[in-house]
């Protein structure tokens, strides 16, 4: 263990600004100037959250660092682990960093590794209708040695303890939780680079832009709504070309808007009127979270914890999953009256305050990290 602040490394399946991501840099700049952080990611050209890291901390970015990529040879596996032994505590965030994990097994005693907490935040196309068997053995492997499996949802909760087989005193539920009132201020018009005038209304979303959100389904949901209506999708990803084609074949490039990612959502969030997320797969997703605190209402499929999550008020607008009939509906629904949407969103943002608020969640990961490495953090 080094002397003075511990050093901590994170290691990412990609650090583009998506939910996981945005959590990581809202701890990172939590625990302030008491820890020093190293990131790597398994895609070193996507490194988007890191925009939202403050600029006190002290945190370094892609250093040189064995990929996180490829087959998982013995003398692979000897190299990762070799270069996680300068660290104090080291982080590794779902498939993408798993062969570091394993790593982490294999080697731990040989090089006198320091422990390693693992996060997982949900799955890829690949393992969206069912978990991958060979997957599932080598995470059962892998994790073996861990000091904690980090989950959000209480569906990874059940898959971490039946199928990876992992001990109940090593899984830990820890729901994603916001500053509450930094989303609860209204945001500067101009916020997000693309102005909202008077009399239009916004269906919004924040969103890596994978295959998995299946935002040309949102697209579809939204294309009847009338012209005073305008979609904006917040994010970066590599289904950006699939949501053109889609926004281009029902011709209403006028009204639908890509403008990238941002560096911090509660500066943009509170211009939507309704946030809606068309998903094939989420588990505890922390932009439902910051759009009930910004006050907004939901429509989404009932996919991971999202039916749990809203307000009461909010449960009917939450569809089944695959329906887009049953999205369309529910946005249409939502866009019809302000007074609905304003109290569907008051209760949203009721619910985000009582129950989401990062305090807890940044206390319960301070604890988790401090113990593992037996220093205070």
């Amino acid at each position: 263990m080094s002397a003075g602040r511990p050093r901590i490394l994170h290691l990412h399946s990609t650090f583009a600004a998506g939910g996981k991501e945005r959590r990581s840099v809202q701890l990172i700049n939590a625990f302030g100037a008491k820890a020093k952080h190293t990131i790597v990611s398994a895609e070193p050209d996507r490194l988007g959250a890191a925009d939202g890291i403050a600029k006190s901390i002290d945190v370094m970015v892609q250093p040189e660092f064995p990929s996180l990529k490829g087959l998982p040879l013995p003398g692979r596996l000897q190299r990762l682990a070799k270069a996680m032994k300068p660290y104090d505590l080291i982080l590794t965030y779902n498939w993408g960093a798993m062969d570091a994990v394993m790593a982490h097994t294999l080697f731990k005693d040989v090089h006198g590794l320091p422990p390693l907490i693992h996060h997982e935040d949900g799955f890829d196309e690949s393992e969206l209708h069912r978990l991958k068997k060979r997957r599932t053995w080598y995470r059962r492997v892998a994790l073996g040695r861990s000091s904690g499996l980090v989950v959000p949802s209480e569906r990874l909760e059940e898959i971490a303890l039946v199928d990876w087989q992992q001990p109940l005193g090593r899984v830990k539920r820890i729901p994603n939780g916001i500053d509450t009132k930094a989303f609860g201020m209204r945001p500067k018009k101009d916020a997000l680079r693309l102005i909202k005038r008077p009399g239009e209304h916004w269906v919004g979303t924040l969103a890596g832009l994978r295959t998995i959100k299946n935002l040309p389904r949102l697209v579809r949901a939204f294309a009847p709504l009338p012209d005073e209506w305008q979609l904006v999708i917040v994010g970066e990803g590599e289904a950006r070309d699939a949501i053109l084609a889609e926004v281009d074949r029902l011709k209403i490039n006028h009204r639908v808007h890509l403008p990238g990612s941002v560096a911090d959502p509660a500066r943009v969030i509170g211009l939507f009127d309704i946030f809606a997320l068309s998903s094939d797969s989420e588990q505890f997703p922390l932009s439902v979270v910051e759009a009930m605190a910004a006050g907004l209402p939901i429509v989404a499929p009932a996919v991971g914890d999202i039916a749990g999550m809203v307000a009461e008020a909010n449960e009917p607008y939450i569809t089944s999953p695959g329906s887009e009939g049953g999205l369309q509906d529910v946005v249409a629904a939502l866009a019809q009256s302000k007074d609905l949407r304003r109290q569907v969103g008051e209760a949203n943002r009721a619910k985000a305050v009582a129950e989401f608020d990062e305090a807890k969640m940044v206390a319960t990961y301070r604890r988790l990290f401090s113990s593992a490495m037996g220093r205070e953090l």
